[in-house]
């Protein structure tokens, strides 16, 4: 299981500018079931499953199928503890000293020294107490406790009733939506403290108003390069961003949270996602609303890479509430929010929700929950009442700067509005199961969401299964596929563009995992291909999705172990600047005719070029002695052609070289066809 973990800092008092004095509480905590009498040490940051883990006393919750023994952890209470010293009178003695948590998640009772001091419930906000009426000088004692966020949000369900929202329970919730599981993610609810924890000792301005002070100072001058130009045109309704006036043609991805347990995550980790989405070509993510906001690195590094930011507000697929107590707690969080992340130049637009309005209007959830007459208009009252009205007023109170749009997509993808107004999901590829070429007819002017499913790499699928689990459709395979008749629609495409189903039930797991990659890789790139052709029509194409949260098949073309699948190089190519770019065909007959036999040779220090006697399709290089990163994979390569290739974390070298295998999809048909091709 990949686990990361923020580097822990000495619980020491630092004096500050203007004799502000910071003790990091980040250092010595410990944690316990609320029915247990024994602590045991935990991480802060991080969760409840991850110190479950490091305590030895669960499975990998990320191995075979063991996600599905650990829903107990989500029906449990959880005290954390921490004891500090306070033996510093340049802190003691500061008129005001506040208890600070960036992020807990997200029910909990805050206790000093046995004294309630806060109760919390938005894992979105940062929590600032004042406890100097509660500590002593010297030894003292922090105690949190956390109520089971799933028993929490069932019971207002329950109160609730007889209305039903959709989704379910979890709307209830200012959490992490994809925590409650979602197509492409475990059911991992959990709790904890997810961001940092600190003292702030002070007489006048605390840190937190001086650092807003300098990011406002930030903002000020931040030149407002980037609009969103939404007018009436002969196509429609235009949906493109324009800088210093001239049109922008976004190319990008959506962004999901880098795991599911996010507190564990550290800059490196944002770094290596960001470096790929990057060398992809691409110059826009969406940050999605059933995640997160993201890590103040996640946004520096945007700022620094050029890659423009789509940022939803975190509210994704469900109804929700928006009465009085739920209004205030969100207002708070978006205030937060926005005065923390406004100062960068990277995000160029505030969005309301995710596929809220389409839902309501497309997928019969009036008739799925009974919500009709007077209940059906309560529910939509309310949903104008957050995205229409309210987070459209807190966007211009906070930041006044951005544009607002209330969702995404403006309309559903069986719409014929969804290709000529607004930005457009269309799912009718996949959920449909369309052809790809549906989209010489059917593209929006922009295009924020469409996607492919493939296999993790195979490297990565050995580390969530055992030898025995290594065929199609094991119980450890089909727990690390989330979406609903996942492999018979990744099944659909297959046979309708690479392989006959006969043949097709007969691949290895290796060799299914290749197919799937090859198809991804086929699609998207097909698809960037025809969204482009239609520039300026169409002025953004925002594939669906960069990266995972775990290992899963699924939609991304970058996978949890941050190796990049066929498909980030078919994208990477897609997105390039190249005019000559070109649809992607498959001649099945010519590729089993021809088979290639291929020359590797060392050309440099941290290269090598590949030959092959005929033309072939999908080359894939790979080893069995560790992941080389490679400057290309999964190319086709003419006969003749010199294809030269460099090694990104290695030399060249003989023994390298000798141990990679070579494969392409004129093999693949060679092996795997039991059937005549026609």
């Amino acid at each position: 299981m990949k686990v990361f973990f923020l580097s822990l800092i000495f619980i020491t008092p630092l004096l500050c500018s203007s004799q502000n004095v910071i003790l990091n509480l980040n250092n010595n905590w410990k944690f316990k079931q609320s029915t247990s009498s024994n602590y045991l040490p935990a991480k802060v940051p991080g969760s409840v499953h991850t110190d479950l883990l490091n305590n030895k006393l669960i499975p990998d919750p990320f191995f075979g199928s063991n996600g599905n023994q650990l829903y107990w952890i989500d029906s449990a209470d959880w005290n954390y503890q921490l004891e500090f010293n306070i033996d510093n009178n340049k802190l003691f003695q500061k008129k005001n000293i506040d208890l600070i948590f960036d992020g807990l998640d997200t029910y909990a009772d805050v206790y000093i020294n046995n004294h309630l001091a806060i109760t919390v419930n938005n894992m979105f906000r940062q929590w600032s107490i004042n406890i100097k009426p509660f500590i002593v000088f010297g030894k003292n004692n922090l105690t949190i406790h956390f109520k089971s966020a799933k028993k929490y949000v069932d019971s207002i369900a329950v109160s609730n009733l007889p209305i039903v929202r959709p989704d379910n329970s979890r709307v209830y919730a200012r959490k992490a939506q994809f925590q409650f599981g979602w197509d492409w993610g475990p059911t991992f609810i959990g709790a904890g403290i997810w961001k940092k924890v600190w003292i702030d000792g002070y007489d006048e301005l605390s840190t937190n108003q001086k650092l807003q002070l300098k990011k406002d100072e930030l903002n000020n001058s931040r030149k407002k390069e980037i609009k969103l130009i939404q007018q009436p045109d002969s196509n429609g309704v235009s949906f493109y961003f324009e800088k210093n006036g001239k049109p922008i043609y976004m190319k990008g991805a959506n962004w999901i949270p880098a795991s599911i347990f996010p507190g564990t995550l550290i800059k490196e980790d944002y770094l290596k996602l960001l470096v790929k989405a990057k060398d992809a070509n691409m110059n826009m993510l969406r940050i999605w609303g059933g995640g997160i906001y993201e890590s103040d690195d996640f946004y520096d590094l945007c700022d620094s890479m050029g890659i423009y930011v789509w940022q939803d507000f975190m509210f994704a697929g469900g109804m929700y509430p928006a009465d009085k107590y739920f209004l205030e707690n969100v207002k708070s969080e978006v205030k937060y929010q926005i005065e923390r992340l406004r100062h960068h130049p990277c995000i160029v637009l505030w969005c309301g929700n995710n596929e809220i309005d389409e839902a309501w209007h497309n997928w019969g959830w009036q008739t799925q929950f009974n919500l009709h007459n007077e209940d059906s208009i309560k529910i939509w009252k309310e949903y104008k009442t957050l995205f229409k009205d309210s987070l459209a007023a807190w966007v211009n109170e906070f930041d006044g700067s951005r544009p607002y749009v209330s969702t995404s997509p403006q309309n559903g993808w069986g719409h014929n509005e969804s290709f000529s107004e607004g930005d457009s999901h269309y799912w009718g590829l996949w959920w449909g199961l369309e052809d790809w070429e549906v989209f010489k007819n059917k593209t929006g002017r922009f295009v924020s969401e469409y996607g492919m499913q493939s296999m993790s790499n195979f490297s990565t699928i050995k580390t969530y299964t055992k030898e025995s689990d290594r065929f199609l459709y094991s119980e450890a395979i089909k727990s690390h596929q989330k979406a609903s008749d996942g492999f018979n629609k990744l099944n659909h495409y297959l046979t309708r563009y690479f392989i006959d189903s006969t043949s097709l039930s007969k691949l290895s797991l290796s060799d299914y995992t290749y197919l799937s990659q090859c198809m991804q890789a086929f699609i998207l790139k097909n698809t960037i291909t025809t969204h482009r052709n239609q520039s300026p029509r169409n002025m953004g194409t925002l594939l669906w999705q960069l990266n995972d949260c775990w290992p899963v098949t699924s939609w991304s073309i970058v996978d949890y172990s941050g190796a990049p699948k066929a498909a980030w190089y078919a994208v990477k190519r897609a997105y390039s600047n190249d005019a000559d770019i070109k649809i992607d065909n498959i001649d099945r007959l010519n590729l089993l005719k021809n088979q290639p036999k291929f020359t590797l040779k060392i050309t440099g220090e941290h290269s090598f070029s590949i030959t092959s006697t005929c033309d072939a399709k999908y080359v894939y290089l790979t080893s069995d002695f560790g992941e080389y990163k490679l400057s290309d994979n999964y190319f086709d390569i003419k006969k003749g052609e010199i294809k030269n290739i460099s090694i990104q974390n290695g030399n060249a070298s003989d023994k390298i070289i000798k141990h990679l295998n070579v494969y392409s999809l004129n093999q693949f048909y060679y092996k795997n066809l039991i059937i005549k091709i026609h």
